[in-house]
């Protein structure tokens, strides 16, 4: 692949991240006008943040708020997918999913830009922290780590605390992502801004961005902003979503306060010039790695076990 890429070797991201209401209506109707502000900039692949439809509600264990879930496909798929195809674009779109009577997922749906509903990633790391209770509502993904070929691009999805692991960007780009999203409902919790947030902000932008140097892939990171919860309590969303290119730089960035539409044009000559510079894909020395699959590595199972061989196969 030369330098200078030709029009069809580059993508078009839009990510949408703004504050939610208590209707669930509202929020809808609210991220429907800004798809189509994006799509209007010439986005191509539009992002919604995690759980967009609502308020984060995992701030508290309440199981009133299972009555937020829906079937995939169901309305707010069903919905999307008449913008999508309207629109030409491609839609990643979070949704509470009810999988069956008491058994719910944190999920995303892609929507082709003929509005095909491509399949589905649920989330597969689920925390359970103050104010971050998800493990009351949501079962652990069973769909591993898919990657969708859409008009537009290759896509792996992933959900908010998934963005901390190294092993699930991995193996979604050695699947053949070109893009990594990552839809996130991340803040301070109230009043520790001042003493922690920059340290905490720049952790979650210097992983994700890790995740695309490791990979040599672009990632995008959607995440809502305000504040939610009681006026002394509660959390206050960092916003700042953004994407950035295989070498890490950041191409576009959003505000830290305020609703907005972030747009970045992808090339996919950079996949292509990255990994040929810095070739981690192919110095990985999966024979090493047998460890990986554990959850700790005692002593029982430590030394020759784990070493590689002399002379590995090639």
């Amino acid at each position: 692949m030369s330098d200078a890429a030709a029009p069809g070797d580059r993508f078009t991201v839009g990510l949408i991240q703004m504050t939610c209401a208590e209707q669930v209506s509202s929020n809808l109707d609210k991220a429907a006008t800004l798809i189509e502000r994006a799509a209007a900039r010439g986005a191509q692949v539009i992002c919604l943040q995690e759980l967009f439809a609502s308020r984060y509600f995992c701030q508290r264990e309440d199981v009133s708020q299972f009555d937020l879930a829906e079937p995939i496909p169901g309305p707010t798929t069903t919905r999307y997918a008449a913008l999508a195809r309207r629109l030409g674009v491609v839609l990643v779109v979070p949704v509470f999913e009810r999988r069956g009577p008491g058994l719910y997922h944190n999920t995303v749906a892609i929507l082709d830009a003929d509005g095909e509903l491509l399949g589905r990633y649920r989330k597969t790391h689920i925390p359970d922290d103050p104010l971050y209770y998800e493990k009351f509502y949501f079962t652990p993904g069973d769909l591993g780590y898919p990657v969708f070929e859409t008009r537009f691009a290759r896509i792996g999805p992933l959900i908010c605390w998934d963005q901390w692991f190294p092993e699930a960007a991995r193996l979604s780009s050695l699947a053949g992502a070109e893009l990594l999203v990552y839809p996130s409902a991340i803040g301070w919790h109230h009043g520790e801004r001042a003493a922690e947030g920059d340290t905490q902000h720049d952790a979650w932008r210097t992983m994700q961005r890790g995740h695309a140097i490791a990979n040599g892939v672009f990632v995008a990171a959607i995440n809502r902003v305000g504040h939610e919860g009681p006026p002394d309590g509660g959390l206050d969303f960092w916003g700042q979503s953004f994407v950035c290119d295989p070498a890490g730089r950041v191409l576009a960035e959003g505000s830290v306060e305020a609703d907005d539409i972030v747009v970045a044009t992808c090339d996919r000559a950079d996949i292509e010039r990255q990994r040929r510079g810095w070739p981690f894909l192919r110095d990985r020395r999966i024979d090493s790695y047998g460890g990986l699959s554990s959850r700790w590595l005692d002593d029982s199972s430590t030394g020759s076990q784990f070493a590689p061989p002399d002379h590995p196969d090639e």
